[in-house]
């Protein structure tokens, strides 16, 4: 059967949280929230992924560049590049590799 998930829609804003949706040997889906102020810290994935924004407005760090995404934008970036992100409101985004 069917199952609906609220995951997503219950999970807080409160620092850092990283929860995955997703895992099999083809993809992953994680489910990330970060609070307004907070910063994921710099990391790098393991295989190319696409960042897609839910909600909130964050910059992410590539490559000495920064790109301001606000809610429904997304960005692709390739895997073992250094990265990071900062959460200008709090904000719900999905990782899709």
């Amino acid at each position: 059967m069917y199952q609906v998930n609220n995951q997503i829609k219950d999970q807080e804003c409160k620092g850092l949280q990283i929860h995955k949706l997703v895992q099999d040997s083809n993809f992953d889906i994680l489910s990330i929230s970060l609070e307004k102020g907070s910063k994921f810290p710099e990391h790098t994935s393991p295989k190319d992924a696409e960042l897609i924004l839910l909600e909130g407005e964050i910059i992410f760090y590539i490559n000495n560049e920064a790109y301001n995404l606000t809610h429904h934008q997304n960005i692709s970036f390739p895997k073992e590049t250094p990265h990071w992100v900062f959460a200008n409101k709090n904000s719900k985004f999905l990782i899709v590799r």
